[in-house]
């Protein structure tokens, strides 16, 4: 094998390795996040998202990036929590065809009750990795700043 097809079973393995943690989190995401809160992950993910802006609202194509989803699924799950009350559309009033969305206070509460459990379940699941040794180090990469920020506190 030459040098240049080393570089591609490289990258190639730590993409693997990246989809593996990925899926191992949001496997454990997905079934604590269902079964507690009757929300998806990428609910959630949206719910987050939301919360992180100036005035709770997005654009839907900031909405669909936010979520990695297509913007017909973005306008999918857009319904789906506007019928459940979490979120509500809100007309653009500088460009009509623009359409924002905010969360309503049902879905500001949703998203505090739900946290709690996905930052616990999030850091148990990378705990769970750490101890796989294919992913240990991806593991040790993603948590290094948290680590150093933990001890610049003390």
């Amino acid at each position: 094998m030459g040098i240049g097809n080393d570089a591609v079973e490289i990258r190639a393995q730590g993409w693997r390795r990246l989809a593996a943690l990925h899926g191992l989190i949001e496997t454990a995401l997905e079934k604590e996040l269902q079964s507690g809160f009757k929300l998806s992950m990428v609910e959630f993910t949206v719910l987050d998202a939301l919360s992180r802006q100036d005035g709770w609202h997005m654009r839907m194509q900031q909405l669909a990036r936010a979520a990695a989803l297509s913007s017909s699924a973005t306008t999918r799950l857009v319904t789906r929590l506007e019928d459940r009350g979490l979120l509500t559309r809100i007309l653009c009033a500088d460009d009509r065809r623009g359409i924002y969305t905010e969360l309503t206070p049902a879905g500001q509460a949703l998203l505090a009750t739900a946290r709690p459990t996905h930052d616990r379940v999030l850091e148990a699941s990378l705990t769970r990795a750490e101890l796989i040794p294919e992913l240990e180090s991806l593991v040790t990469a993603l948590t290094s700043d948290e680590k150093t920020a933990i001890d610049v506190r003390k």
